[in-house]
């Protein structure tokens, strides 16, 4: 007997994954990763709004509050890299 639902795949973690492989590039990159991934982030919402989403599934919601919020990490980023 199976210890899942017939077709059902097991849940995959792989979210969990990632979150750890972004820390740890955080971790040894420092403000560089933050400053990469804030632009790759910013970039990638910039693009989305264009085309019309307004509204987004990261808990900030409104695709103005996180464009805000990735560039102020891009912001900060820069600082401690030039400080």
């Amino acid at each position: 007997m199976s210890a899942q639902p017939e077709g059902k795949a097991p849940y995959d973690p792989l979210r969990l994954c990632v979150y750890a492989t972004v820390a740890l590039l955080a971790w040894l990159l420092g403000p560089w990763a933050v400053l990469g991934f804030a632009a790759l982030g910013f970039a990638g919402y910039w693009k989305a709004r264009r085309a019309g989403l307004t509204r987004s599934k990261c808990l900030l919601r409104d695709t103005r509050l996180v464009l805000a919020y990735l560039g102020l990490l891009a912001a900060v980023a820069v600082v401690a890299i030039i400080v």
